[in-house]
This record gives C-alpha cells, structure tokens and sequence, in this order.
C-alpha cells in the first residue's frame, strides 16, 4: 500500500495507492516551520506559503489557481512550527498538470516587490483577524506563556512589527537555505502506480537544490509554573487555554498520553465533557487535545465560561486531572478510549487527503513510515497502570500554564486554582 523512493539528490518521494478512489492528493512538504525562524524573521515561513502562490514566470497567480480550478481541483496550504505543506486533490486523470502547477509554484515562485507589499498587509488581516477570534487568540497567548522569548512562543503568523521588516531578500533567501531537495517530501495518494508517479517526479528533479538541513532553537527551560497571563476584554464569554507540559513524538510515553487524553477530553465521553457540560452546566464547549514536536510536546484544554463560573471551571479541570493522579482509570473506559483512537485512525485514512497528510506526517516526523498495525498495537497495550504513571509525570503545578481572554476582575486570584494536590 505505502512505498518511499529517495532520489539521489535527497528528495524522497512516498505514495499510497488507493485502488478505490477516483481522485489523487499530491503534497509538497518542506521541513520548516515557525520554529526554525530568528526573532527578525518570525513569519517568514507563512509569508512564503502566501507568497508561492503569486505567481511564477510561467504562471500568474489567477493562472495557478485557474490551472487547479479549471480542471475540477482545489489548492491550499498550511504552516506549522515544524513545517510547511503545500496540497492539491484532483480527479486521478488530471494528477499530471496538479504535478506540474505544484512544481512550478515550489521551484520558481518570483517574489515580485508588488506582490509581497500586497501580500505583508493581506497577512497583517490574517493576524488581526485570529487576535478579533478569542477561542483561538487564547491558545496563541499560551504559547507565549509556556515558551517565552523563544520562537516556539511566537506566533506562526509574525507580529505586526516582524512582518514589516521583512524584505524580498530575507525571503528569498530563507527559500534557497530551506527549500531542498533533502529537506522536501512529495506525498500523493489515490488510484495511483508508485513508478508512475516517482518517473513523474524525477522529471523536475535536477531542479531541486540540496545543501545542509536547517536546525531550529532547541525549547529552553525556564522557571516552574504555573505561569499565568490574562488579556482583559470584554467578551460575552471567557475564553481559557490551559497547558501541560509533556512529552515530545518520539517517547514512549506518547501512547498512554493519547489514551489518556481521549479519556480526559477528546471526546463527548470524556471526563471534562461529562463533568463540566453535562453534570455542572458550565461551558458549551470543553476539550482536551495533544501536540507534540521534536523536542517538547503540550496538552492544551479549553473551555469558553461565563466569566462569573471562571474559578469553578478551572478547579474542576485541575480536579480531573488530580484524579488521574491518584486513582487508575477503569478497564472498561480505557477499552473505550482505545477503541475510539483506533476507529478514529482508520475513518481519517479513509479520503486520499488524509492519507497524503499521513504520509508527509509520518516521513518528516520520523524518517519512515510507521506500520499502521504497529501504531494500533501500542495502543493497544496501554494500562490502567501507564496511564497513571504519564498522569504523576506529567500532572504537576511546576508544568501548568494558563491564558484566559475575558471581562476578568481584577481582584480576581486563579493561581490558587491551578494547584494540583497530591
């Protein structure tokens, strides 16, 4: 089902082939992202996602999207602290001209001076547009919380004062020491012949530069928690991001902390939805999820509350979380949540996009393919004594950091909520 070629040059090209499907997914991923940029650059890596799409010498920027429109496709992309993808999905018939219009986007984007002035203030909206979105500023302004002064706190996007110091050079640069034929993987998933499409590929090979890969900042520690940070707004509703400090994609201890997750907020079964939905009334919206980088990994849960039941929410929260400490969960909850993360992995790979993005996913996180098989066994394994054992790891005050945005008083005191007693 899955195959990986490398070329000589370094480039490594992986598929999966989908008899079944009628459309292909073709990725472009470059392994850099947000936390390889000094403080100067911090954006750099999402301004030149924008900018790929502005046109090359062959194509305009109408062009690019009329090629992949015009026959029946669409064209996105994404930036992440560790890397940038660029994704387009087709009818299987069209992948060659998909194929070509990605080439040229990622070989020979222009830059013209015109279009990064557009773009730096198209970007600039983006930024102010996620600061005007509470639910999601929040999560930004944890970030800086638990990794301050470092690129991993910065947003992905660049501040307003980043984004107008960076010139044509700085950008065209950072696409010739980035950019490389051993820093890219090209991922596409549908009806497709693994030689097929690597003769495709290597066609535009030549045109791929190879050099050293780039190194990003490795996280600094810094004091212990909880670190806290509110932005006072008034809001009808109170949003709250708090984060935990875990572990990174490549321990062990990652597959406890996805059981556990589910079961402490993933899903509408989860402890956090059960008790603070369902049980107390106290948020629409509650929920736990997991990141994880090369180096450092963070479990974030995030509510929206009447600023009146703020307290409340978050005592009950750090409440949850003391539970897992001192009491393993049952066998039956944990089956469940197993089940879940099982039956959850296979509906995502069901589409060609999702399978392409597991591919990329996969090879820039760990340099090979995982067997789908081997990640549902480790699943699997875990126990009831597992669980507990990554709660007292990771379930600590010293590794609480908390961001609320909210007509917050101001005699109002939440570190006494934070304190997980043991």
């Amino acid at each position: 089902m899955y195959q990986v070629t490398e070329l000589e040059n370094g480039l490594r090209v992986a598929t999966a082939r989908m008899p079944h499907m009628s459309s292909i997914s073709i990725g472009f991923w470059v392994g850099v992202g947000s936390r390889f940029e000094p403080k100067n650059l911090s954006g750099v890596s999402h301004f030149i996602e924008h900018l790929l799409f502005k046109g090359t010498p062959r194509r305009s920027s109408l062009k690019i999207t009329q090629d992949v429109e015009g026959i029946g496709g669409d064209l996105n992309a994404f930036t992440s602290e560790e890397s940038t993808c660029y994704y387009s999905k087709a009818k299987y018939d069209r992948y060659e001209s998909l194929l070509d219009v990605l080439m040229d986007m990622y070989l020979n984007a222009e830059l013209k001076p015109v279009e990064i002035r557009k773009e730096r203030e198209v970007i600039k909206d983006e930024l102010r547009m996620y600061m005007d979105q509470p639910h999601h500023y929040v999560q930004e302004i944890l970030n800086e919380v638990t990794w301050p002064e470092q690129p991993m706190g910065r947003l992905i996007t660049g501040s307003m004062k980043s984004l107008e110091s960076i010139k044509r050079k700085q950008l065209s640069d950072f696409i010739r020491t980035h950019y490389l034929a051993n820093n890219t993987v090209i991922t596409a998933a549908g009806p497709l012949q693994h030689k097929q499409f690597l003769k495709s590929v290597s066609q535009y090979a030549k045109h791929f530069r190879r050099g050293s890969l780039p190194k990003f900042e490795s996280i600094r520690n810094h004091a212990k928690g909880p670190h806290i940070r509110i932005l006072k707004k008034e809001t009808e509703q109170t949003q709250i991001a708090l984060g935990v400090q875990v572990c990174s994609k490549h321990e062990e201890e990652r597959f406890p902390l996805r059981v556990l997750n589910t079961l402490l907020g993933e899903n509408m079964s989860s402890r956090l939805f059960q008790n603070i939905r369902e049980n107390k009334g106290l948020a629409y919206s509650v929920n736990s999820s997991v990141s994880l980088f090369e180096d450092v990994g963070q479990l974030v849960i995030t509510a929206g509350v009447d600023a009146e039941n703020l307290e409340k929410t978050l005592r009950l929260i750090v409440k949850e979380l003391r539970r897992f400490v001192l009491e393993k969960p049952k066998i039956a909850e944990i089956r469940r949540a197993q089940e879940y993360l099982i039956g959850q992995l296979d509906l995502n790979l069901e589409s060609t996009g999702n399978r392409m993005m597991w591919l990329g996913e996969q090879l820039l996180s760990y340099g090979e393919l995982v067997p789908k098989k081997k990640i549902i066994d480790r699943i699997q394994s875990v126990t009831a004594k597992n669980i507990q054992t990554v709660s007292k790891q990771f379930f600590k005050t010293e590794r609480l950091c908390l961001s609320v945005i909210g007509p917050i008083r101001k005699d109002l005191e939440l570190r006494s909520s934070l304190i997980i007693r043991t």
